[in-house]
This record gives structure tokens, C-alpha cells and sequence, in this order.
């Protein structure tokens, strides 16, 4: 059995890689052929109605796919598994092309949702085609189905420590959610201390060894405002939907098929006519604040993170084939970015601001996602830098932590209050 394990990795590797390179390669040909060329550059000389049309119409031919074949959906690695398993869903082929055009034609054409989910359904389609033909044991399916998760990941980010950890988390979720947590905090917390005094072993040519504890104390100071925008982002996004469902879908069934398509797309399309970035998948948003490529005002940021909010709600909404690691990791960005701003205004020390891009961006998506192990191994791989590293590991761990005892808070309250009316 271990041998056939290792011969099922290996196809699924390979095969997965080829397909996520024609899949990314799909996607930015759809992207250059609907806006005449680079969104970012080119939108700004596209006609209005042009421009409309495009999410509209896209987003209409994507659900209309989805209509016939409910395969398509977005569907996470956990849910594919226990489909699979119960005999709810079947992949072949023609899934697996229509899938990948689907989700292409969701990120080109504007929608705010991103390549990761898709990439990972994508690596899981393959590894199951490949369990089925190799005749394994159907309890080893999500076994299976993790190989290629993981490989899904691991292509789309080109980062093979993440691809492992996400699927480990998404198959040891019970364990990952009651105590990784803590063994995160103790082993961050124990590093810092020890390394004031110890020498690590340390790679002579690696860089971002040196722990700037300027970075920690800031970190205190950004976990309460990373935790008050977890809930604004939820807050926002659950009152959106409420509103269009409740207001639109209940009132008005027989047309769903069209105001799916154009209330969302026309929402797009305004958004991207204000500002591109505020829109697609997120990765140019997190790659040009990392890489401090440009300063942003502190209301742009402000003004693009609600414009993002709204952008993937909708886009939700909408059945955008695509995932929100991306987009949950954009608006992260932005936050920790706007947060840099504000400690080198205010603070008496100073941090560079695209440090606290990153931990902003893993962090929100660690929160979201309840991902705290693939947010800090993501950390780890896309700077390799101890001061994103250690306060990504504490503030995903204590934004989470602050999160529930809210919601705790919360349920105590009604409870109280049901109790007084009884």
C-alpha cells in the first residue's frame, strides 16, 4: 500500500503542476483578452457600457454552467471528501476542464475571489481520478484527496510548505482547532525569550534572523484593531447578504437567474471603474504592499478596504468560482499596511510598513480561514523573516482567541436576557 501511496503522490504532483500552469496561464489570457490587456493599466481607456458588460455577462455564463452541473460549485477540500464519500459527487474530466474555465472566467472578468480554492479542488479532482484507476481502498480516499489538496496549494502559491500544511489542517481540523493555538503561542513566546540570551543555528547566507522586538510591542497594539476589523469585515459582509437576499431574492425568485448576474456584476464593475485594485483576486494588492512598491494614503486604504469587503460579498453571492484566501489575505494587507502608517505617525519607535502588510495579510486570512498553522508557515515561506514570522504566530493566535471570547461574551448576554424575560 505504501508503494502505491508514493506512486499516487507522484502522479498527482506532476499532473497537478501542469494543470494549475495551464490553469494560471488560462486566466490571465481571459484577463488580457476581455480588458484589451492589463486590467490595471488598460481600464481607465475602455468604454463604460464595455466595461459593465463584462462581470455581467460572465458571471451569467458561470452560473449558468454551475445550473447544469453542481460539480462546479466552490466547494472546500473537507466538503469535496465527505461528498465523495457519501456517494453526493462525481468528478471527471469534463468537471474538471469546465471547473477550471469557470473559475478563470470568475477571476478575469473582475470578480473579488481568488485561485486558491479552485486550485486545491483542482489538485483534488485529479488525485481522486487517480485513486479511482489505481483501484485504492475507498476509506484511503481522503487521504487521496489531501495529496492533491496540498499539491493544488502548493503549485498556485509555489510554496510547498503551505500546500502541506493547509491540507493538514483541513483533514486534522478537530485537532488543529483545539490545540495548535496554544502550542503556536508557546512556541513564539518561548523563541522571543530565549533569544535574547542563545545563539541559533543559523544558515550563514539566510537573512531576516535578526528579531527587531520593536515589532513585537507593535504587535500588541495591532491585534485589538485587527480584531474589531474580523468583525467589521463579518459584520458588513453578513449584513450585505441578509439585505440582498432578504429585500431581493425572497421578493423577486422568478428573475434570481438574472439579478444574480446583474446586480453583482454592475457592483463590480463600478468598483473597478473607481479603482482596479479593489477588485479581482487580491494577489497584485498583496505583492505591491509587500514589496513597497508605492505609499498609499491612510483614507485610500481605508476607502479600498471597505471597497474589497463589498467586492467579495458580492462576489459570493454571485457563485464566482473561486476561493477568498486571496481576497481574506488583501484586505489584510491593507489593514496591517494602514496600521504601519499610523505606529511610524504616532509611535515613538519606527516599523516598516510593508512588515505589517504581511503579517496583516496572513493573519486575517489565519483568522477567517481558522488556518493559524497555514498562516504562519505562509509567513514563514513569503519572507522568511522572523519579525513577520513571530508576530504573524502571536496575533493569529490572540485575534482568534479574542474573537471567540466575544462571541462567548455574546451568547452569555442573550442568555441573561432570556433568562430575565422568563
Amino acid at each position: 500500500m505504501i508503494t502505491f501511496l508514493l506512486l499516487l503522490s507522484v502522479l498527482t504532483g506532476v499532473a497537478t503542476g501542469a494543470f494549475i500552469i495551464f490553469y494560471a496561464l488560462l486566466t490571465k489570457g481571459l484577463t488580457y483578452l476581455l480588458f484589451w490587456g492589463d486590467p490595471m493599466h488598460t481600464i481607465a481607456t475602455l468604454p463604460v457600457w464595455y466595461i459593465y458588460l463584462i462581470p455581467i455577462i460572465s458571471i451569467y455564463i458561470v452560473n449558468h454552467l454551475i445550473a447544469r452541473n453542481d460539480a462546479l460549485k466552490e466547494y472546500g477540500v473537507k466538503e469535496i471528501a465527505d461528498a465523495i464519500e457519501a456517494n453526493r459527487l462525481v468528478f471527471g474530466i469534463k468537471e474538471l476542464l469546465i471547473k477550471t474555465f469557470a473559475s478563470a472566467l470568475s477571476l478575469a472578468s473582475g470578480f473579488a475571489v481568488g485561485n486558491e480554492g479552485p486550485s486545491a479542488a483542482i489538485g483534488a479532482m485529479i488525485a481522486y481520478k487517480l485513486h479511482h484507476f489505481m483501484k485504492l481502498p475507498k476509506e484511503m480516499v481522503r487521504i487521496s484527496l489531501s495529496i492533491g489538496a496540498s499539491s493544488g496549494i502548493a503549485a498556485i502559491f509555489v510554496s510547498p510548505v503551505t500546500g502541506i500544511m493547509f491540507a493538514i489542517e483541513n483533514i486534522a481540523y478537530t485537532f488543529v482547532k483545539n490545540y495548535a493555538g496554544y502550542l503556536m503561542v508557546g512556541s513564539v513566546l518561548a523563541f522571543s525569550v530565549v533569544s535574547l540570551f542563545l545563539e541559533s543555528l543559523v544558515f550563514g547566507y539566510s537573512t531576516g534572523k535578526a528579531l527587531n522586538y520593536h515589532y513585537l510591542y507593535a504587535t500588541l497594539y495591532f491585534i485589538p484593531l485587527m480584531t474589531l476589523f474580523v468583525y467589521f469585515y463579518l459584520g458588513m459582509k453578513d449584513k450585505i447578504l441578509f439585505f440582498i437576499r432578504d429585500r431581493i431574492d425572497t421578493h423577486l425568485p422568478h428573475l434570481k437567474k438574472y439579478i444574480v448576474a446583474i446586480l453583482p456584476g454592475s457592483i463590480i464593475a463600478t468598483i473597478m471603474i473607481y479603482t482596479p485594485f479593489a477588485v479581482f483576486s487580491g494577489h497584485e494588492v498583496v505583492k505591491t504592499l509587500i514589496d513597497n512598491s508605492f505609499h498609499l494614503p491612510l483614507w485610500v486604504i481605508f476607502v479600498i478596504i471597505i471597497l474589497r469587503i463589498l467586492a467579495t460579498t458580492v462576489s459570493l453571492y454571485a457563485n464566482a468560482v473561486g476561493g477568498i484566501f486571496i481576497a481574506l489575505m488583501s484586505i489584510g494587507a491593507l489593514i496591517g499596511y494602514g496600521f504601519g502608517e499610523v505606529v511610524n505617525t504616532f509611535a515613538p519607535w519606527h516599523v516598516e510598513t510593508f512588515y505589517f502588510a504581511a503579517i496583516g495579510s496572513a493573519v486575517f486570512m489565519g483568522v477567517i480561514m481558522r488556518l493559524p498553522l497555514t498562516a504562519i508557515v505562509l509567513a514563514l515561506e513569503t519572507t522568511y523573516d522572523y519579525n513577520v514570522i513571530v508576530p504573524t504566530g502571536l496575533a493569529v493566535v490572540l485575534v482568534t482567541w479574542l474573537a471567540t471570547l466575544n462571541f462567548d461574551l455574546h451568547k452569555l448576554i442573550l442568555k441573561k436576557q432570556t433568562d430575565t424575560k422568563e
